[in-house]
């Protein structure tokens, strides 16, 4: 057995309401038909994913490579940030399937897609940081944040369903949802606004389909950042069918822009979402680490990484 080339494949088997269990096995004939020397393992609960990534990287392990969705890869390549020596991926098996967009990679793999993944095409990517935890996607207060938690149930568990579950969430919380006061700190200047959405990501896609930061690059240095002001309900319908393409960007009530820090506060606790995953809290301190992830991804899918040398 050669170490250095060691893979392990750690499956989430609730993720996308089972789809990615239902991938082991077609998962365990394209690692022998592409002669790979790896493991399969699979989570138990929440967390492990993590545990599971942090005792194969110190075993030495070179691929550490997540089967699921967002937040199954948020927990794997979590403790592998700036590990040079260890390169994560991730096979799509979630519901939303946002994050794999970066990649270039899409929701469902063919054929085609696990020869190109296999070829093992490496790039650096950035991460994003908020109050100490990371996000490779993005991040979300307002309404997207509103959204996510209308995603959980009570004990904290993901609802079930499909993309479908993201319309209906949506559709309630356009009708509903109420803006607090934001302070913002950025460059040195500080303001206040009203937050509908306040989207901060490493990436462009959310909830399934919605392009929040359609100008995200992902090894640029820089978080995109799209803020949208009060809205009115006529507004809020307006600017909704405006996000699937990117062009709500456009719209004089979206202040969109790039930094590499930011801080945030709020009167009081507010939900947030680190890659789907929802937290409370009412101050963020949000930054960027450049490069800090060696990745696969597709250079010849719509990916969003800038062309490297």
């Amino acid at each position: 057995m050669n170490e250095e080339r060691k893979w392990v494949f750690i499956i989430n088997p609730i993720a996308g309401n089972g789809f990615a269990l239902t991938l082991a096995e077609e998962l365990k004939n394209k690692i022998q038909k592409h002669n790979v020397d790896a493991d399969m393992v699979f989570t138990e609960r929440k967390g492990h994913a993590t545990e599971l990534s942090e005792k194969y990287a110190a075993m030495g392990y070179s691929y550490i490579i997540g089967v699921g969705g967002d937040g199954t890869f948020n927990e794997i390549a979590s403790p592998l940030i700036n590990n040079r020596n260890i390169t994560t991926g991730l096979i799509s098996g979630g519901t939303g399937n946002d994050f794999i967009q970066i990649l270039g990679f899409p929701d469902r793999f063919e054929e085609q897609h696990w020869g190109i993944f296999f070829e093992k095409n490496v790039i650096q990517m950035d991460v994003g940081k908020c109050n100490g935890m990371l996000f490779f996607n993005g991040m979300g207060l307002g309404f997207d944040a509103q959204v996510a938690a209308e995603n959980y149930t009570e004990p904290g568990e993901v609802k079930r369903g499909g993309k479908n579950k993201y319309i209906w969430h949506i559709l309630k919380t356009l009708l509903f949802f109420k803006e607090k006061k934001m302070t913002v700190l950025s460059e040195g200047k500080k303001s206040e606004t009203d937050c509908f959405i306040n989207t901060i990501a490493n990436g462009r896609r959310f909830a399934g389909g919605f392009l929040l930061t359609p100008k995200a690059v992902a090894n640029d240095g820089l978080l995109d950042v799209c803020s949208i002001k009060r809205l009115s309900l006529p507004q809020r319908l307006k600017i909704l069918l405006m996000v699937p393409k990117g062009t709500h960007i456009n719209d004089k009530k979206v202040n969109y822009y790039q930094t590499n820090k930011l801080s945030l506060e709020f009167p009081g606790e507010v939900p947030f979402h680190l890659d789907g995953e929802l937290y409370f809290s009412q101050h963020f301190e949000v930054g960027i680490m450049p490069g800090a992830l060696n990745i696969i991804y597709n250079p010849s899918g719509p990916h969003y990484f800038s062309k490297t040398d």
